[in-house]
């Protein structure tokens, strides 16, 4: 009993920090590209120098820096996907590593990379846990249990949806992007009390974490919420070719990925010359169109507010790019996930039809976005699962069918990451 005891407390601690550790991250990467994209900027242009080039300029030294950081490190951190399925084999992530996963993780971020955060802070996190089980083995077998918990907190913080956090570690992946996976298959043992115990304690303690921070000190980051949704004649009406053209970027992002994953292998194992291009190609894309840049949380909130005044063109061709451009950036070195985002190419998408069609707009963004995540993500379930930290309850209707569309549409097996 008192092992128990001990545990869950020990689960509760780590779900915290792990809620904590999240929030300081967001913290830290949105304190950072406030400074490198809006000090730095309107400092040069009361210079009198034009920062109208200075995606293209920033990004490439970006590529630099880290192509610089990758040679000497090596490529870190790895996709969440993989830390999973590590944790999910063998109980345990090796945890030697974990500062280079941290940096690693940050540094594409601060340079306006279009890739997620969620990597980096769950291989740190599940290192962690699993150093700390390493040194706790009187605590007992159910040690082994408390990598799987924290990652489910970790990734509960980071996408706010608990059932999300609760799902992944069971599951084994978040999705099926790179291909069926084995590993997938959920487990006979997770309906085991203790394992059950252990991540709803561990959420819990994440969630309690972070919404103490962001009540003291404000909100660390994560995607806005819409809580209201209309159906009628007219959204019914336009809903299949929302989610067809939702289907249609995220069939787009295999080929994309193929072609991204052609260009490494022509540059060989030169990780400087890799994420250089990737930064001259985000850089040239973010000249044109600043909201291709970055994970997509904070620019959610701006498209939120301003949409109505950009063209649909201008969103559409947003949407469209930033799909390409993700893939471009995890195939070149610059590493992080593809969540955050390919769900607001899905939301730039909907608010351009949106202006097209004349729809609500929420209805749109969930039948585009719903249709674009289940293409890419090949899981309709947990692609609603995940997509409840945008859009409410009563949407769920539209983003099960998306997203169940969406992941009918094949892909060709040369096209997948494996």
């Amino acid at each position: 009993m008192a092992k128990k005891v001990l545990f869950a407390l020990f689960t509760i601690a780590f779900g915290a920090f792990a809620g904590a550790f999240a929030w300081g991250f967001f913290f830290l990467m949105n304190t950072g590209i406030a400074l490198l994209w809006e000090a730095a900027p309107n400092a040069l242009a009361a210079q009198g120098l034009p920062a109208v080039f200075y995606p293209l300029v920033f990004c490439t030294i970006g590529g630099v820096v880290i192509g610089l950081f990758a040679k000497k490190f090596g490529p870190y951190p790895a996709d969440m996907n993989t830390v999973m399925a590590s944790v999910k084999q063998t109980g345990r992530y090796e945890y030697d590593h974990m500062g280079a996963s941290f940096f690693g993780a940050l540094l594409p971020l601060l340079f306006g990379g279009s890739i997620g955060p969620e990597a980096g802070m769950t291989g740190v996190i599940a290192g962690l846990c699993t150093w700390v089980g390493d040194r706790l083995r009187f605590v007992g077998a159910e040690m082994r249990e408390l990598a799987e918990a924290s990652c489910a907190a970790v990734i509960a913080a980071i996408f706010a949806t608990p059932l999300f956090g609760l799902m992944v570690p069971a599951v084994g992946a978040a999705d099926d992007s790179d291909g069926p996976r084995r590993i997938s298959e959920v487990r006979l043992d997770v309906a085991k009390p203790l394992k059950i115990a252990a991540y709803v304690l561990a959420v819990a303690g994440a969630l309690g974490a972070m919404a103490l921070l962001g009540h003291w000190f404000g909100a660390g980051g994560g995607l806005p919420h819409f809580s209201e949704i209309a159906f009628g004649a007219a959204e019914l009406a336009w809903a299949l070719p929302l989610m067809a053209v939702g289907t249609m970027a995220g069939w787009l992002y295999f080929p994309a990925g193929a072609a991204a994953r052609a260009l490494a292998t022509r540059l060989g194992n030169r990780p400087i010359a890799k994420a250089v291009t990737a930064g001259v190609l985000l850089g040239a894309v973010g000249t044109a169109l600043p909201f291709a840049l970055f994970a997509g949380e904070a620019q959610t909130e701006q498209l939120a507010l301003i949409w109505t005044t950009i063209g649909a063109g201008v969103l559409l061709a947003t949407g469209f790019a930033k799909v390409i451009v993700t893939q471009f950036c995890l195939n070149l070195g610059w590493r992080g996930g593809h969540f955050f985002p390919l769900i607001f190419a899905g939301i730039a998408l909907g608010y351009g039809l949106a202006t097209l069609t004349g729809i609500d707009s929420v209805f749109a963004l969930c039948a585009v976005t719903g249709a674009l995540m289940g293409a890419v993500m090949r899981q309709p379930l947990m692609t609603a699962v995940l997509l409840f930290l945008v859009f409410p309850l009563a949407g769920a209707p539209v983003l099960l069918v998306a997203a169940a569309l969406g992941s009918l549409v094949p892909v060709p097996h040369r096209w997948l990451g494996k």
